[in-house]
């Protein structure tokens, strides 16, 4: 698994997107498997099908059939870590350049940030929490959604699946 930390996972993209969701990095098993969300224990598959972003739990080998739905996924981070704590302050601003430049080439109508510490690191907003951000980034609208990770203990899947359901609401809208 180790020898899986020089993979990258090729980013879900195309122009137009209604929302374009951005991780921390990838784990070594994301990595491994060269999918985003890999691991069994991720709730973001879970979250996107329980909020109503898609109509049946897809798994990360079908990541492709988000584009069709109008939805894309990246990192700001390329590097896959263990946990996104070995992440340093420069990688995460540095991430966050190269994201806010993929957003403004592609232009979805809104991304969400997947974790309020990286967002507040990577785009210099210590005091940011979850929700619309008062920023955008090019044109597009900005959330800051929690990390869907199973580390993640202070949300449960049935919190995520409301949060992930409010923030569809708002871009449907």
């Amino acid at each position: 698994m180790l020898a899986a930390a020089d993979n990258t996972v090729p980013d879900v993209i195309a122009p137009g997107l209604t929302v374009f969701f951005c991780g921390i990095n990838p784990g070594l098993y994301s990595a491994w498997a060269r999918h985003h969300f890999a691991r069994a224990g991720n709730r973001f598959w879970p979250a996107l099908y329980a909020s109503g972003f898609t109509g049946r739990l897809l798994r990360p080998e079908q990541e492709g059939e988000l584009l069709r739905l109008g939805y894309g996924i990246t990192n700001l981070v390329e590097r896959a870590t263990l946990g996104s704590g070995e992440l340093s302050r420069e990688e995460l601003v540095a991430g966050g350049r190269v994201f806010a430049t993929k957003v403004k080439r592609y232009r979805p109508c809104a991304v969400a940030v997947l974790g309020v510490s990286a967002y507040r690191l990577a785009f210099d907003r210590p005091k940011a929490v979850m929700g619309p951000q008062p920023d955008r980034i090019g044109e597009s609208l900005v959330w800051v959604l929690p990390n869907p990770s199973g580390l993640n203990a202070h949300f449960t899947p049935k919190a995520l699946a409301k949060i992930f359901r409010e923030f569809r609401l708002r871009v449907a809208d």
